[in-house]
């Protein structure tokens, strides 16, 4: 459900950075306040076997990621990736005896560069569907649905906003495929649109709703959740979780990176790890059990 980003015209980066001070997203505010650095954790050796020749002998694990869809994945103040997307992927790592290279790209660069051959996986709450199937295989490791937010106190039905200015995330599943099959359910219908409104940055698109400017926002579940937070009682989930679907990272197709990331991916699920770093950061209701490839519809 993540998005392809896309350039926002110069007014709305403006009006992005004016609003910037409602909803923060840097690190020191809803992130957790142990230390989220990778604790010791041992090689499986039955998984770092079934790494592709070339990857166990570089030594490291190239992964691609836009590292702007908080608190999935994205930037501290110095730049560098943060979020529990990453680490999992540092455990990861750790399992498969690999250093853990990031390179940030946009969104829709990423499946390009990994069937191109320069980056070894994706790194971006990628939902695995078919399509996708088609270039890359997914490794399949959590459960993400959609989620409402509104002003705290306005009754806001998903199911019901014919009429409702919504803010969303320019280019996520929300924006292409959920609200304009919603919208044109209320045109069918003789209601009034919905108007949908993207913005560059999840960010933004909360402070919109914060501010007055959208009725409400819709989003990736875990990613709701942690605007909600932000907002210190400003925001509030309209709804229940809908539309569930897993995230996964991309692999080269037919790669046995794959099979070496699900048996170590299924390691850190069995020793504990997976769920505690779910845990840390509030995101546990979309943990699974069993690691599986290409699982997406």
């Amino acid at each position: 459900m993540h998005p392809r980003r896309l350039i926002i015209p110069a007014a709305a980066a403006a009006a992005v950075l004016l609003l910037s001070g409602c909803v923060d997203n840097t690190t020191g505010g809803g992130e957790p306040t142990t230390d989220s650095s990778t604790p010791t954790i041992a090689v499986d050796e039955a998984a770092a076997a079934l790494l592709p020749a070339e990857i166990a002998d570089s030594g490291k694990l190239v992964v691609g990621t836009d590292a702007a869809y908080p608190p999935n994945e994205y930037k501290d103040a110095d730049g560098n990736p943060i979020g529990w997307d990453v680490d999992l992927v540092e455990a990861l790592g750790a399992k498969l005896g690999l250093e853990v290279e990031y390179e940030i790209a946009s969104f829709d660069k990423i499946i390009p560069s990994i069937t191109g051959g320069t980056m070894d996986l994706g790194m971006s709450s990628f939902t695995d569907n078919a399509e996708r199937q088609q270039q890359v295989d997914f490794v399949d490791y959590y459960n993400a649905g959609i989620l409402w937010a509104a002003p705290a106190g306005e009754s806001v039905d998903p199911d019901d906003a014919c009429g409702l200015k919504v803010a969303v995330q320019a280019t996520t599943y929300e924006h292409t495929d959920e609200l304009p099959a919603k919208n044109q359910a209320c045109l069918d219908a003789g209601k009034p649109a919905i108007e949908i409104t993207p913005f560059d940055t999840q960010e933004a698109a909360a402070n919109a709703v914060v501010l007055g400017q959208a009725d409400a926002m819709s989003a990736d579940s875990p990613v709701t959740g942690y605007a909600i937070a932000q907002t210190d009682g400003k925001l509030e989930a309209a709804g229940e979780v809908f539309d569930s679907a897993p995230y996964g990272f991309p692999v080269e197709k037919g790669s046995k990176l794959a099979d070496a990331v699900q048996a170590a991916m299924q390691s850190l699920i069995d020793d504990g790890t997976y769920a505690d770093i779910l845990a840390e950061w509030g995101v546990e209701a979309g943990g699974v059990d069993t690691i599986e490839i290409n699982a997406g519809t």
